[in-house]
């Protein structure tokens, strides 16, 4: 069995026991391979960690709950596996420049860390957002010289 039909098997198991504990061990024992193969086996055909694309992917989960749910952020918090509110804060404001509650507030899911498929990308953190995220995404500031243009981004 190649590579990326390994990595596709071990992204349906996340998929599938996303809100259980993952580790590394955990997803080997289940799909039995041993953990080395499947840590390289994912890196090299994603260009991502195990543990990156699980934790994006909580995050992704969780950015959509903030923003389509009434659900309490620290109940959010919990069902991304963060054991404090506190800890939830600053990895979504490491990834979405903004905390939970300025990001419920803007109502907008924007994915960060969608699904992968079939095919895997090289690099897949910031394709689609970019390095300033979605937070500062919203801030826009219109060149009124040039109305037909893009807003300018502040």
């Amino acid at each position: 069995m190649g590579k990326a039909s390994v990595t596709e098997e071990i992204i349906s198991y996340i998929e599938d026991h996303l809100e259980e504990e993952l580790s590394l061990e955990k997803i080997a024992g289940a799909l039995h391979y041993s953990r080395y193969y499947v840590a390289r086996a994912f890196k090299e055909s994603t260009g991502t960690t195990l543990h990156k694309y699980i934790q994006g992917r909580r995050l992704d989960e969780a950015a959509r709950k903030l923003a389509q749910t009434r659900q309490p952020i620290i109940e959010v918090a919990f069902g991304a596996g963060y054991g404090s509110q506190q800890a939830f804060t600053q990895a979504f404001r490491l990834e979405y420049q903004c905390t939970p509650q300025e990001y419920r507030r803007m109502g907008v899911f924007f994915p960060r860390q969608s699904r992968l498929t079939d095919r895997f990308p090289t690099s897949y953190l910031g394709s689609a957002a970019g390095k300033s995220g979605v937070c500062v995404m919203y801030k826009v500031r219109w060149d009124m010289s040039r109305p037909l243009e893009r807003g300018i981004a502040v």
